[in-house]
């Protein structure tokens, strides 16, 4: 049965009042909380001579610790939906977050003509070590959030790749990493959101507190209200990932070995990098704290050898091998060549002379390639280049890998198995059990002969709904809005969103995500 969700003025010192945090009903700050984020909140939220007079009454009033910023931060976003309601609602309404910044290859066209509420909250706010809960704001990034966990041994349970992903991106939209066929996706991990609504209320919602509104917000990608702070589980880090590298071959034999192995629960990660149709190697890893000083491999130092070029050596010599490798250099171990993207883009990067010499000043950011984007490149990019990742049933992985070969013929393939538990929500399993899926990601220049991106990508879009798969939503997207909700469950979703009053406020996700929607 759906809770209804409480609404209550988001004003300060009322909000505060009724928020569900203790410590900022008592307003009072986290230990070791840096004084800079008293005097510079009001830099992170415009808002003209009322956020200098917010300032100023804070100050006066002797306001210290983060939790007082976020008070008025919070009270900031909540006067932008209100200042939205008084000019009668006339447009959507969505994040002033440049569309160049985030990790999507493509930027929205709906920035340009929707209300844009800035939402600049980018800090870690409480770690709680009994509940084993760390809470952040939606900004906060998968390198910032590893390098602040990991000095006090705690680490998050779902790292996904790429230092720059936010955490409010991987709620919004989706993320994955090599410990999800444990944890299940990013969103699996997180046990309470805060979202400020399209009535300018904030609420917080979690499996038993307002649950239809928890369930929902994954994949919602901002269209039932905003992010403004997260709850992520976390769990013990350990100093060193003991990976077990182990060449396969044969697609029957990679497929089966990859099944068998992320079953296991005592494998902590669990990876595949598919280099041709019948050749794969497949990693295992566990955790540890002890490790053998002469298989260390600091694998995210900026002198070593890409990731993927490395794993590869052990194809080439037909040789299984062990490492140990920093837990943070592996949560991070494909960020230096963006997966296997750089080589696109400086196919020399990897060459040794230039990893010792130019190595520190790679990857480039993705927002910085995106910003300095031609026209005519970003068309030859969208013809000649696949990003994708399609989530699909375990069971149905070999069939997958061959479909991938003859649609797109894109290697490496990176092979993913994840958890899929069966809650409510756009993405779930068909039947009324737990099931394990595989994230088969492409990411480079199509080989097949007379590539068609368009054609091609609808093709494989059916096969993924023919299986009942999942494209994620950062990706280039051809379903029409029928076949889209065909491969989600929008029930969910849609009956919110006619409760919440979001159909005034925020466009359907299928209008943020659908080819048409960006450039």
């Amino acid at each position: 049965m759906h809770q209804p969700l409480p609404v209550w003025c988001c004003s300060v010192p009322p909000a505060a009042a009724k928020c569900a945090d203790p410590a900022v009903r008592a307003g009072e700050a986290p230990r070791g909380t840096p004084a800079r984020h008293v005097m510079g909140w009001h830099r992170r939220c415009p808002g003209g001579i009322l956020m200098q007079h917010l300032s100023a009454v804070f100050l006066r009033r002797g306001a210290t610790g983060h939790l007082r910023v976020l008070k008025a931060l919070l009270w900031c976003c909540c006067l932008q939906v209100r200042e939205w309601k008084n000019e009668g609602s006339k447009r959507y309404m969505c994040t002033g977050r440049p569309g160049w910044l985030t990790v999507s290859l493509r930027v929205g066209k709906y920035k340009k003509v929707h209300k844009n509420i800035m939402i600049n909250l980018m800090d870690v706010l409480e770690v709680d070590s009994e509940r084993r809960v760390v809470r952040v704001e939606p900004l906060v990034t998968m390198g910032q959030l590893t390098a602040y966990l990991n000095p006090m041994g705690w680490t998050i349970p779902v790292v996904p790749e790429l230092d720059d992903l936010t955490v409010g991106g991987l709620i919004m939209g989706t993320g994955i990493e090599s410990s999800s066929h444990i944890y299940g996706l990013f969103q699996h991990t997180c046990v309470a959101y805060e979202l400020v609504l399209a009535d300018g209320s904030l609420v917080r919602c979690s499996p038993t507190e307002n649950s239809d509104l928890f369930y929902a917000v994954p994949w919602s990608c901002g269209t039932l209200g905003f992010l403004v702070a997260a709850e992520i589980k976390m769990i013990p880090a350990k100093k060193y990932v003991k990976i077990h590298y182990k060449p396969v071959r044969g697609l029957q034999n990679i497929c089966e070995k990859f099944t068998e192995e992320s079953k296991k629960k005592e494998n902590n990660f669990v990876e595949g990098l598919v280099y041709s149709l019948d050749e794969a190697v497949i990693m295992t890893g566990v955790l540890t704290d002890e490790a053998e000083q002469s298989k260390i491999n600091r694998i995210g130092n900026y002198y070593k050898p890409w990731f993927f070029k490395h794993v590869e050596k052990y194809l080439k010599a037909d040789r299984t091998g062990i490492e140990y490798i920093p837990s943070r250099h592996y949560y991070h171990r494909h960020t230096r060549s963006i997966f296997w993207e750089l080589q696109d883009i400086i196919p020399f990067g990897n060459n040794p002379v230039f990893r010792y010499l130019f190595g520190w000043m790679v990857p480039p950011k993705i927002s910085l390639l995106k910003l300095t984007q031609g026209e005519a490149i970003r068309k030859l990019y969208e013809q000649h280049h696949v990003v994708q990742d399609m989530l699909v049933p375990m069971k149905s992985l070999e069939k997958s890998i061959q479909t991938f070969h003859v649609d797109l013929n894109v290697y490496p393939l990176w092979l993913c198995p994840f958890i899929l538990p069966n809650n409510p929500g756009m993405v779930h399993p068909k039947g009324n059990e737990t099931e394990l899926y595989v994230d088969i990601g492409a990411y480079g220049e199509p080989k097949r002969k007379q590539f068609e991106a368009r054609a091609s990508m609808r093709q494989m879009e059916k096969f993924v709904r023919s299986v009942h798969g999942f494209q994620m939503l950062y990706a280039d997207c051809y379903m029409t809005r029928e076949e889209f909700w065909d491969m989600f469950d929008g029930s969910l979703y849609h009956k919110l969103r006619e409760q919440m009053n979001c159909k005034d406020a925020f466009p359907e996700v299928y209008d943020k995500i659908c080819k048409a929607a960006r450039h």
